[in-house]
């Protein structure tokens, strides 16, 4: 599938289609590569790419929560923060919440407004982002100290 046909997916459920026209091209603005890349298939794209472009299809159906697993996985050091960065402005400007797993804690507390640390498979610990990342617990086990 093209990048094109998979933005069109992700809105599937939807009826209005003016309104479908209208986000695609939104999605063309927010994210340029993918309106360079709107006919190219979408498995020749990079991973940074891809992720991108499944981050626009999640938009496409205008949710009012997007879980994210690891979505700065494969991703360059360079894009990792720009990534992280642009989630949490079109989560501002959208009023999206965001439900995100994370192995780089440090960025990720940086831009989120509550966190929870999971240990095998229970919550050790919970609070608002801020105070996780000056919590010396939480910065010993992983932010390195």
């Amino acid at each position: 599938m093209t990048v094109r046909e998979n933005l069109l997916a992700g809105a599937y459920t939807r009826t209005d289609k003016a309104g479908v026209a209208e986000d695609l091209e939104r999605m063309y603005e927010r994210f340029p590569r993918l309106a360079e890349r709107r006919s190219q298939q979408a498995a020749t794209m990079s991973g940074g790419e891809q992720q991108m472009l499944a981050f626009a299809c999640a938009l496409m159906s205008r949710p009012k929560l997007i879980c994210m697993d690891e979505p700065t996985m494969g991703l360059s050091p360079r894009l990792v923060e720009g990534v992280l960065e642009q989630i949490a402005a079109l989560c501002d400007e959208l009023g999206l919440s965001v439900l995100m797993v994370e192995q780089q804690a440090e960025l990720a507390l940086s831009i989120a407004a509550y966190g929870y640390v999971l240990q095998n498979g229970r919550i050790r610990l919970h609070g608002r982002a801020d105070n996780l990342l000056v919590d010396p617990r939480i910065r010993e086990a992983y932010l390195g100290g």
